[in-house]
């Protein structure tokens, strides 16, 4: 009567999370689908096939935003993946003196929001009334042109992406650490290995299934990132940091192109979708 009964709560659970996947998930990628094959203004939608696919693969401005995009998390993966390790081995390492604050402090950017977090760093990179020329001022030195330049608004785009990204992996490679038995760190030490040597042979190996996890993560995370640019930086300056979703979002509802935005979404899709496989399928390797 038990085994019934929690046969019967499995597959209520199941059925439910089916439900509500067909109706928040597959039904919005089916109504995507369909767009992307019309000239839907909000209005009304006239079937016009695969129009709004040949017009995108002609258009400089969506190869412009798919480049910066697959600049930005070509980057930024690496370097926020780089940055959250070395914050979470310093946390885990006995050494570390004050590691109650420093979590609290690393995790902070965490519990704000994207739009919040690129307001104050606009804030502080502001050319005229930012903190950081304020003080570069004061050294002695000439403020630096952070927003009407594409290549530092990039640079500041990058630390504050960092900023934000450490905090949520730096919680996966810590959970991950204090789980690697010590017994392996032990066999090491008598078998004369050094720091580099255990990092290299036993952490990275225990680590790589929470690094396959946060790089996804981070690849989809960044290939989708809307909020934190358009509060930092609009896309600015022109268009040198507006990226693959920033001109979906100005195509579809500031122009009211909603069937073109569509067609690059579902692009996007197929990026993340391929990039997902290979990582799937890289890491089904790797476990055989």
């Amino acid at each position: 009567m038990v085994k019934d009964k929690n046969k019967i709560w499995a597959l209520t659970f199941v059925i439910t999370n089916i439900i509500l996947f067909l109706i928040f998930f597959m039904s919005p990628a089916l109504i995507g689908i369909y767009y992307s094959l019309t000239d839907y203004s909000g209005i009304s939608a006239n079937f016009i096939g695969l129009e709004n696919y040949i017009e995108l693969f002609q258009d400089s401005s969506f190869y412009g935003a798919l480049f910066r995009t697959l600049v930005y998390a070509g980057i930024g993966v690496p370097f926020t993946y780089c940055v959250s390790l070395a914050v979470s081995l310093l946390l885990t390492s006995n050494q570390t003196k004050g590691k109650s604050f420093a979590k609290i402090a690393f995790f902070f950017p965490w519990l704000i929001s994207p739009i919040v977090a690129g307001v104050i760093w606009r804030w502080m990179f502001g050319e005229s009334f930012g903190l950081v020329n304020y003080v570069i001022q004061n050294l002695g030195f000439e403020p630096i042109p952070w927003s009407s330049s594409g290549v530092t608004a990039f640079i500041v785009l990058f630390f504050a992406t960092v900023w934000i990204g450490t905090a949520f992996n730096m919680l996966l490679f810590i959970s991950a650490l204090v789980n690697i038995p010590k017994t392996f760190y032990d066999a090491a030490r008598i078998d004369g290995a050094n720091s580099v040597q255990k990092f290299w042979h036993i952490t990275l190996p225990a680590l790589r299934p929470t690094s396959f996890m946060v790089i996804l993560l981070s690849v989809f995370n960044l290939m989708k990132e809307l909020p934190l640019i358009q509060a930092l930086t609009d896309g600015g300056p022109g268009s040198d940091t507006t990226m693959l979703v920033q001109y979906i979002y100005e195509t579809g509802f500031n122009k009211l192109d909603i069937g073109y935005a569509s067609a690059a979404s579902m692009v996007l899709f197929v990026l993340l979708m391929t990039f997902a496989l290979i990582q799937l399928r890289y890491e089904k390797r790797w476990r055989v």
